[in-house]
């Protein structure tokens, strides 16, 4: 009996399809290019080119309340970067600093080279589209759209070409002459994109864009945002979110933030498969978390690893240097699991305690026997040979190395 699921597929380049987070594993393997694997895809600056959006040092605080702590970053031109994180990571107080819409108690920010720290929003020259679309009610699409040109003083004729231009490029063309409490949620957000496309902005700032939206609109504006992504290869994207299918769908790199700073930072493919902490592995892509012991020493990145995780030995790909006996968390996302007989060879015993129907699959919940009271979750694709809830079930580890990460870097 063996209703695993199997090993994430690897997937053309972006632009990539929109998804559900159940697809995770398969928009990982979309990102290799933001691995450094794929051509013409950006992996952060160039010591020769300065970076489109330069943050040094970047605090913030209310009082007593720190919202953000020396936060770096740099994105480059052409670059798509997510800010991940849980609500009151300091996600959006990053955003709001570069769009100068709060100022910051320390720190540098940069534009293309340009000192903006203390810049005004209106000078500084990008495009914002926060959660809730802002749009001027009183005002149909076009002088929606228009209304960034118009401040700018660009002439009329070049104003209504770039609204054009720019309706154009979301879709919604035939909408200019509607106000927007005739639109739909989804189509609101496409006015406000276009409104901070229309001027051409070589920062494009976007502040949980979908999150108002039901899931459908969402799924079908994050393909929208796929083919921007692709139609606009000079323009810095700034993404933030909580959403992980958005950022694995979107970004060349990803920076997971956790109390108001910066947990971990690299391109997206190699955050995913090799996260380097605890707190990232849970995050993105909801892994589970083993306990095991180091059987012998290891570098980082060994292929000969081995960790002992119960009765089992099982080879292990090391996120830093191990020493023999070190306790160590074994990183193993739901997908790559299998459940099994109880007893079968290979296999951890545990208890199945639960079981989810998420439409393509199952989710099940089992409690190891040994490490004794460790939750596991496993994806499967089906119920057939899977015992009643309460039964003893083996769950199968992936045939490849899982990553381990060290014990304690939740925090």
């Amino acid at each position: 009996m063996n209703a695993g699921a199997t090993k994430p597929a690897s997937a053309a380049a972006p632009p990539r399809p929109a998804a559900s987070v159940e697809d995770a594993p398969h928009i990982a393997g979309a990102a290799e290019t933001a691995a450094g694997t794929g051509a013409g895809v950006p992996a952060g600056p160039t010591p020769t080119t300065p970076p489109a959006i330069d943050i040094t040092g970047l605090t913030v605080r209310y009082g007593q309340v720190t919202a953000l702590e020396a936060f770096d970053l740099q994105v480059a031109r052409g670059e798509t970067v997510a800010l991940l994180g849980p609500s009151g990571s300091g996600k959006s107080t990053v955003l709001k600093a570069v769009a100068g819409f709060l100022r910051p108690t320390a720190g540098r920010v940069r534009l293309t080279g340009r000192d903006v720290t203390h810049e005004a929003p209106n000078k500084r020259g990008i495009g914002v589209v926060v959660q809730n679309y802002a749009l001027f009610p009183h005002m149909r699409v076009a002088d929606n759209v228009a209304f960034g040109l118009r401040a700018r003083r660009v002439p009329r004729a070049e104003t209504a070409r770039r609204v054009a231009e720019a309706l154009e490029m979301v879709g919604m063309a035939g909408y200019a002459r509607r106000y927007p409490r005739e639109l739909s949620g989804g189509q609101q957000q496409r006015v406000a994109i276009a409104r901070a496309l229309a001027i051409r902005p070589p920062v494009l700032l976007l502040d949980e864009p979908l999150s108002a939206l039901d899931a459908a609109l969402r799924a079908d504006l994050l393909g929208e945002l796929q083919r921007l992504r692709a139609d606009l290869p000079d323009v810095a994207i700034m993404y933030v979110t909580h959403d992980q299918t958005e950022a694995l769908a979107l970004a060349d790199r990803i920076a997971v933030m956790r109390d108001a700073r910066l947990v971990d930072l690299d391109a997206t493919d190699r955050l995913y498969r090799r996260p380097p902490s605890e707190f990232t592995a849970a995050f993105l892509g909801a892994a589970n978390l083993i306990p095991a012991q180091v059987v012998r020493d290891c570098a980082d990145g060994a292929g000969d690893a081995q960790a002992r995780v119960g009765a089992l030995t099982v080879p292990a790909d090391p996120a830093r240097a191990f020493r023999a006996g070190e306790t160590a968390m074994l990183v193993a996302r739901p997908h790559t699991l299998g459940i099994e007989a109880a007893g079968a060879d290979g296999t951890l015993p545990a208890t199945l305690t639960g079981s989810q129907w998420r439409g393509a699959t199952y989710r099940l919940t089992c409690l190891l026997d040994e490490p004794s009271g460790v939750e596991v979750r496993c994806d499967v694709a089906t119920m057939d040979g899977v015992p009643a809830l309460g039964q003893p079930v083996g769950i199968r580890l992936p045939a490849d190395p899982c990553v381990l990460v060290p014990t304690g870097t939740q925090r």
